[in-house]
């Protein structure tokens, strides 16, 4: 036996705490990340605090802006903020998939070590 294979499936019970811990991260990244474009809002866009949060929100939540931004630190903030959300959201989902994937490779003994390896 080799790779997934050596070990049996874990109980569900050790299952469902990775999959709880694998929100937790997937939460605090978004979490940090809306932070982060709060601040931005707030402090280059010159927005209120309610509004940052909002616009933020938006953005991070794939919806879009909310408020026009007038100068060009704020702009460039939105635009890199915008993309920075994107990879985020990506990241966000492959974190909370991944135990998800692995009970499955695992419980169907795929063994993907060097298969059709032409090394």
């Amino acid at each position: 036996m080799s790779g997934l294979h050596a070990f049996p499936l874990p109980p569900r019970r050790v299952f469902l705490r990775r999959l709880a811990r694998t929100g937790l991260l997937a939460g605090l990244i978004i979490a940090g990340s809306l932070g982060l474009g709060v601040l931005g809002y707030h402090h280059l866009g010159r927005l209120p605090w309610i509004d940052s949060l909002l616009n933020a929100s938006m953005i991070l939540g794939g919806m879009g802006p909310v408020d026009a931004l007038t100068t060009p630190a704020a702009k460039l903030f939105a635009s890199a903020y915008a993309l920075f959300s994107g990879v985020v959201l990506l990241a966000s989902v492959a974190v909370m998939i991944t135990p998800i994937v692995h009970r499955f490779l695992h419980r169907y003994h795929l063994d993907l070590d060097d298969q059709g390896r032409d090394d």
